[in-house]
């Protein structure tokens, strides 16, 4: 297999876990404080949100590297 193909099949395989999946969610630490033996954190939830346009657009553009990447030019 050659590059080509295994971009292709990982921008549709992406495209298609953003169609279902819609987003993801990580967990960061912001702040933290210790007052003697005591240890204090605060994390924060973020979203990223995946638009529907780009997991559409990302399968569209494998397909697309698939069939020119299985042509001989």
């Amino acid at each position: 297999m050659n590059a080509i193909r295994v971009v292709a099949l990982a921008l549709i395989l992406v495209g298609a876990l953003g169609l279902a999946y819609g987003g993801f969610t990580y967990t960061r630490e912001t702040h933290e404080a210790k007052l003697g033996p005591l240890e204090f954190s605060v994390q924060d939830r973020q979203t990223v949100n995946i638009p529907i346009w780009a997991g559409i657009g990302a399968i569209v553009i494998g397909g697309g590297l698939l069939f020119v990447g299985g042509r001989k030019l």
